[in-house]
């Protein structure tokens, strides 16, 4: 457990290295483990696994794929590109082969990224059968110095008809109201684009189980595999999830040190997207606004016509937008304990925000006398007068029908800081909490 807010990022830091070495796709043994790992963190984390075959609106769960070993050896029988050395060098959901070919022919088979010559690209083909390796431009250029030379290359994978696996951890509430918290674990060894938000999230839900413990809203946390997890989950729910969640955050990309990112929900103005705005932008020293043009993640899912989550995605670096993402510079050293702590922090003030979001109505018609209440300063100052300036406009705003989050965006303040203010005028019953 995470036992202190100092140790937070140290501990998602370990968490991450722990489980960096393991090769994950969006099916098989990976994920599994990966899964286990966080069941002995969160041991309310029930499992999930769905047969190959499974429709899912227009997609269908695909077959599960595992893999023991891949090589490629030169005539010598020295391993060129070893899949043990690093898990990015095979090309996810390679077919098994065991053949010797010339260069000609494994050439066609070689990724590699010439503008990062010493980066390994991640490459995947879920749909379609194929095998491939990726290496660098670097090494793939010196074995493009020999073209004759003939080549043993073993895959040995398994490609069948399995289950795709999931996690979901739901932690109730007073209310059946809704938070939504998905992160994907579906990436082999980078840290920041996989690693990270499950991590994030992991630890959210100690602290939300252990520590939120006067709650409003129930959490339905979910570790997935991006895109056909997500597609498979909303097609089992999301006529209850429609009902019930009223704000969602894909957390994926939140362990470097980089300035904060933020992708809103299709609509642009849902109740996640005011509470991820007001904490960026009171917590943070910057972040990237983007569009949901610039979407890339599972918002695509939970924000589809029809589904139509309130769902936005907080993050560090952008996927898509640094040089590291998808490659083997994204790795533990590309993340920290600092970065994610701040995402983690971040995360909570959304979480905060939104279980103090309420509708407050004015219970006394017109402007209420503050002084005999001891609530207008005696002594005029600037600061005081700010105070009072502030509890009137609270109360001017509160007509029943705006929530703290609206009333503080027409104010221009962040919410959290009307929360004294509102303590102040409830325990003079000069605002009451209006039932939704």
């Amino acid at each position: 457990m995470v036992s202190s807010n100092n140790s937070i990022g140290h501990t998602m830091h370990q968490w991450a290295s722990d489980l960096y070495p393991i090769c994950r796709s969006i099916t098989g043994n990976g994920v599994r483990q990966t899964l286990d790992y966080f069941k002995n963190i969160l041991p309310d984390l029930k499992i999930h696994e769905v047969l190959s075959g499974t429709r899912a609106f227009d997609w269908v769960v695909p077959d599960e794929w595992n893999i023991t070993n891949a090589y490629v050896a030169d005539e010598q029988g020295n391993k060129i590109i070893d899949f043990q050395l690093h898990n990015l060098h095979i090309v996810g959901y390679s077919e098994p082969i065991d053949k010797i070919i010339p260069f000609e022919e494994l050439d066609k088979h070689l990724h590699s990224l010439p503008d990062q010559p010493d980066a390994i690209p991640f490459i995947t083909s879920y749909y379609k059968r194929r095998w491939g390796f990726c290496i660098t431009d670097r090494q793939r250029q010196a074995l493009r110095q020999n073209p004759e030379a003939r080549y043993h290359v073993k895959i040995d994978s398994t490609l069948a008809p399995g289950n795709l696996t999931y996690g979901e951890l739901i932690i109730p509430g007073k209310s059946e109201k809704e938070i939504l918290l998905s992160t994907y674990i579906c990436h082999p060894s980078m840290a920041n684009d996989d690693l990270s938000g499950p991590c994030v999230t992991a630890a959210l839900a100690q602290w939300i189980k252990n520590e939120l413990s006067n709650r409003q809203n129930t959490y339905r946390i979910l570790f997935i595999t991006e895109t056909i997890g997500s597609i498979y989950y909303l097609s089992k729910h999301h006529q209850e999830m429609k009902k019930n969640t009223i704000a969602g955050f894909v957390l994926t990309c939140m362990g470097d040190d980089n300035v904060y990112s933020y992708v809103p929900s299709r609509t642009g103005y849902t109740l996640a997207d005011q509470v991820a705005q007001q904490a960026l932008k009171h917590h943070t020293s910057n972040y990237i606004a983007y569009t949901f043009l610039d979407r890339g993640s599972d918002e695509r899912q939970y924000c589809s016509p029809g589904i139509d989550l309130p769902v936005c995605s907080v993050m560090r670096s952008k996927y898509g937008a640094y040089p590291e993402y998808h490659t083997s510079l994204d790795d533990l050293s590309f993340i920290s304990p600092v970065g994610l702590k701040g995402s983690y922090e971040v995360m909570q003030k959304c979480i905060e925000l939104i279980e103090k979001n309420v509708v407050y109505r004015s219970t006394t018609l017109c402007e209420p006398q503050l002084g005999k209440r001891g609530l207008y300063p005696n002594l005029s100052t600037k600061e005081s007068k700010n105070i009072a300036f502030n509890m009137m406009n609270l109360i001017a705003y509160a007509d029943g029908k705006n929530d703290l989050i609206n009333i503080s965006e027409k104010m221009g303040t962040y919410a959290g800081d009307l929360e004294p203010l509102v303590t102040a005028l409830l325990e003079h019953n000069l605002l009451e909490v209006v039932d939704q």
